[in-house]
Protein backbone atom coordinates (compact mmCIF):
# COMPACT_ATOMS: atom_id res chain seq x y z
CA UNK A 1 0.00 0.00 0.00
CA UNK A 2 2.80 2.64 0.72
CA UNK A 3 4.68 1.63 -2.43
CA UNK A 4 1.36 3.23 -4.48
CA UNK A 5 1.44 6.42 -1.96
CA UNK A 6 4.80 7.01 -2.56
CA UNK A 7 5.29 6.39 -6.55
CA UNK A 8 2.45 8.60 -6.79
CA UNK A 9 3.84 11.41 -4.54
CA UNK A 10 7.22 10.70 -6.74
CA UNK A 11 5.49 11.04 -10.35
CA UNK A 12 3.33 13.84 -9.61
CA UNK A 13 6.16 15.79 -7.52
CA UNK A 14 7.35 19.78 -9.61
CA UNK A 15 10.56 21.24 -8.70
CA UNK A 16 11.17 24.63 -8.71
CA UNK A 17 14.34 27.11 -8.68
CA UNK A 18 15.26 28.99 -6.16
CA UNK A 19 18.49 31.11 -6.00
CA UNK A 20 20.30 31.91 -2.66
CA UNK A 21 23.45 35.23 -2.51
CA UNK A 22 25.60 33.94 -0.52
CA UNK A 23 26.66 37.63 0.27
CA UNK A 24 23.24 38.38 1.62
CA UNK A 25 23.99 36.53 5.19
CA UNK A 26 26.50 34.23 7.35
CA UNK A 27 27.13 30.68 5.49
CA UNK A 28 25.22 28.60 8.57
CA UNK A 29 22.08 30.05 8.58
CA UNK A 30 21.93 29.87 4.68
CA UNK A 31 23.34 26.22 4.55
CA UNK A 32 20.07 25.39 7.00
CA UNK A 33 17.58 27.25 4.70
CA UNK A 34 19.35 25.81 1.66
CA UNK A 35 19.20 22.43 3.36
CA UNK A 36 15.31 23.01 4.18
CA UNK A 37 14.43 23.59 0.13
CA UNK A 38 16.54 20.53 -1.01
CA UNK A 39 14.85 18.24 1.22
CA UNK A 40 11.86 19.71 0.43
CA UNK A 41 10.30 20.63 3.82
CA UNK A 42 8.91 24.15 2.29
CA UNK A 43 6.50 22.46 0.40
CA UNK A 44 2.49 21.13 2.44
CA UNK A 45 3.11 17.49 0.65
CA UNK A 46 6.47 17.15 2.93
CA UNK A 47 7.02 13.55 3.55
CA UNK A 48 10.13 11.80 4.81
CA UNK A 49 10.85 9.08 2.79
CA UNK A 50 9.99 11.31 -0.87
CA UNK A 51 12.59 13.02 -2.14
CA UNK A 52 10.48 16.30 -3.47
CA UNK A 53 12.75 19.25 -2.58
CA UNK A 54 13.58 21.54 -5.21
CA UNK A 55 16.89 22.99 -7.19
CA UNK A 56 19.11 25.75 -5.43
CA UNK A 57 21.59 28.28 -6.88
CA UNK A 58 24.35 29.43 -5.04
CA UNK A 59 25.98 32.68 -6.23
CA UNK A 60 28.72 34.86 -4.68
CA UNK A 61 30.44 32.41 -2.51
CA UNK A 62 33.71 34.03 -2.43
CA UNK A 63 31.84 37.03 -0.38
CA UNK A 64 30.50 34.74 2.09
CA UNK A 65 29.48 36.38 5.76
CA UNK A 66 31.11 34.61 9.14
CA UNK A 67 31.21 35.66 12.21
CA UNK A 68 34.64 37.02 13.79
CA UNK A 69 36.15 33.80 15.64
CA UNK A 70 35.17 31.81 13.12
CA UNK A 71 38.09 32.68 10.80
CA UNK A 72 40.98 31.26 12.63
CA UNK A 73 38.55 29.13 14.80
CA UNK A 74 36.93 26.58 12.51
CA UNK A 75 39.32 24.37 11.31
CA UNK A 76 38.10 21.91 8.47
CA UNK A 77 40.38 18.42 8.83
CA UNK A 78 40.83 15.40 6.07
CA UNK A 79 43.09 12.25 6.64
CA UNK A 80 44.14 10.47 3.73
CA UNK A 81 44.59 7.00 5.21
CA UNK A 82 48.65 6.88 5.95
CA UNK A 83 50.62 7.98 8.77
CA UNK A 84 50.69 11.30 9.00
CA UNK A 85 48.25 11.85 6.50
CA UNK A 86 46.07 14.02 8.48
CA UNK A 87 45.66 17.56 7.06
CA UNK A 88 43.64 20.82 8.38
CA UNK A 89 42.53 24.64 6.91
CA UNK A 90 40.93 27.39 8.57
CA UNK A 91 37.49 28.70 7.19
CA UNK A 92 39.46 32.10 6.23
CA UNK A 93 42.08 30.10 4.10
CA UNK A 94 39.78 27.35 2.75
CA UNK A 95 37.14 30.49 1.35
CA UNK A 96 40.94 31.61 -0.25
CA UNK A 97 41.41 28.27 -1.72
CA UNK A 98 37.65 27.30 -2.87
CA UNK A 99 34.20 29.15 -1.11
CA UNK A 100 32.52 26.80 -2.61
CA UNK A 101 33.16 23.70 -0.17
CA UNK A 102 32.21 25.92 2.48
CA UNK A 103 28.71 26.27 1.13
CA UNK A 104 28.79 22.60 0.27
CA UNK A 105 30.16 20.97 3.06
CA UNK A 106 27.83 23.05 5.41
CA UNK A 107 24.72 22.39 3.61
CA UNK A 108 25.64 18.30 3.04
CA UNK A 109 26.05 18.26 7.25
CA UNK A 110 22.37 19.26 7.64
CA UNK A 111 21.03 16.76 5.07
CA UNK A 112 19.49 13.54 6.51
CA UNK A 113 21.97 10.89 6.81
CA UNK A 114 20.04 7.99 4.29
CA UNK A 115 20.18 7.62 0.69
CA UNK A 116 18.09 10.45 -0.20
CA UNK A 117 20.99 12.30 0.55
CA UNK A 118 23.02 12.05 -2.39
CA UNK A 119 20.12 12.75 -4.50
CA UNK A 120 19.83 16.27 -2.74
CA UNK A 121 23.16 17.50 -2.88
CA UNK A 122 23.10 16.54 -6.43
CA UNK A 123 20.15 20.15 -6.78
CA UNK A 124 23.05 22.41 -5.53
CA UNK A 125 24.62 24.35 -7.49
CA UNK A 126 27.54 26.37 -6.46
CA UNK A 127 28.86 29.85 -8.38
CA UNK A 128 31.95 32.18 -7.07
CA UNK A 129 30.15 35.03 -8.82
CA UNK A 130 26.92 36.62 -10.23
CA UNK A 131 27.45 34.18 -13.33
CA UNK A 132 24.76 30.89 -13.53
CA UNK A 133 24.13 29.10 -16.61
CA UNK A 134 20.28 28.74 -15.15
CA UNK A 135 18.84 32.41 -15.31
CA UNK A 136 15.69 31.74 -16.98
CA UNK A 137 14.72 28.87 -14.39
CA UNK A 138 14.11 31.19 -11.68
CA UNK A 139 9.94 32.43 -10.96
CA UNK A 140 10.71 34.80 -7.89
Amino acid sequence: MTNKISSKLVAEKVRKWHIYDASDESFGRMASKIAMILRGKNKVDFVHHVDAGDFVVVINTDNVKYTKGKGDGKIYYSYSGYMGGMSEISLKNQIQKDSREVIKSAVYGMLPKNKLRDQMIKRLHIYKDKKHPYGKKFDN
